[in-house]
């Protein structure tokens, strides 16, 4: 059995990813996009087909309502190959409204119902903002379940969990990156920062009983993710995945429910604590930032591919 298979066993694997044909390959359970994935997948030529016919099909319509409909086509794509979930995330320029993000959540679920998908096989991804938040807290009591994403914090996660949101993604590489630019240094698997932070939540997770579930997410090697085999779900590259499939080392389950050594002092998730807290970490202030304009320019480049195709 190879790794990959192996990894199974313990862990739900998600394909990270909107090439259909890469998911087809690793057969994952769920698929997860975000706005560089799906620009990403447009420009290539296998898709240039759908992407030009969904505009084509939707021409008078304004901008925004042709990218919801691109969105919406590539996810329905995925619900034919994958058996389980896809996330779908709202526009990052929403990030800082609670307002905004549940009318736009409401909209991408009510295009999913139109063609025939019900809200259980999708995930309204989310950054997980304070704002960003409350908008899921309001969705998840409506049924609506969300991906809470751009995840690099204990207090996140905490408030995540307070909210009941169906699932998290802490980005693993990311955390990574911040720590290797300001160190100078590589990290070892078990030394990871990105390692040593989803394991931590994991472990709050499961001491206090809450029933969300963790992602981890953004890996930069097979290292990271051998490291969290055990974990609810991981959302793993084609590049990972196809490594993972052409290994054969053994797979050791690293997270078990109950089996943290300190039971973790539970977080203060009040706004003002929330906002303290977030601030104190520099690293996950810097990415979350950093996520969010990444997410906004490759929103606005979509925007330009259907303006383009118009």
């Amino acid at each position: 059995m190879n790794t990959l298979d192996q990894l199974k066993q313990f862990t739900t694997v998600v394909a990270d990813t909107g090439d259909f044909n890469a998911m087809r390959a690793y057969t994952p359970r769920d698929a997860t996009t975000n706005p560089s994935l799906i620009l990403k997948a447009v420009q290539q030529e296998a898709y240039k087909p759908l992407f030009s016919a969904t505009v084509a099909a939707h021409k008078g319509k304004g901008i925004d309502a042709i990218v919801d409909q691109v969105l919406i086509r590539f996810g329905l794509e995925i619900l034919n190959i994958v058996p389980g979930r896809v996330s779908t995330e709202v526009d990052a320029r929403l990030s800082f409204d609670t307002a905004g993000t549940i009318a736009k959540a409401r909209e991408l679920i009510g295009l999913y119902a139109a063609s025939g998908i019900g809200k259980e096989r999708v995930l309204i991804k989310i950054a997980a903002t304070w704002e960003g938040i409350q908008a899921a807290t309001v969705l998840e009591k409506e049924g609506i379940h969300c991906n809470l994403t751009l995840l690099f914090s204990p207090v996140q996660a905490a408030a995540c969990a307070e909210g009941g949101i169906t699932l998290i993604s802490p980005f693993v590489g990311r955390i990574l990156d911040w720590y290797k630019k300001r160190d100078g240094k590589d990290f070892t698997a078990e030394e990871d920062p990105g390692v040593q932070s989803v394991r931590f939540i994991y472990a709050y997770y499961k001491h206090y009983g809450y029933q969300t579930e963790v992602m981890g997410a953004s890996f930069r090697n097979v290292g990271e993710i051998l490291a969290l085999a055990g974990c609810d779900l991981l959302t793993i590259s084609p590049d990972l995945l196809n490594q993972l499939q052409g290994m054969s080392e053994p797979v050791e389950r690293k997270l078990v429910p109950g089996h943290a050594a300190v039971a973790p002092i539970k977080l203060d998730t009040r706004e003002p604590a929330f906002r303290y807290a977030l601030n104190n970490d520099a690293m996950a202030t810097e990415k979350l930032a950093e996520g969010i304009r990444a997410f906004a320019v490759d929103a606005a480049k979509l925007e330009g591919l259907i303006s383009a195709a118009l």
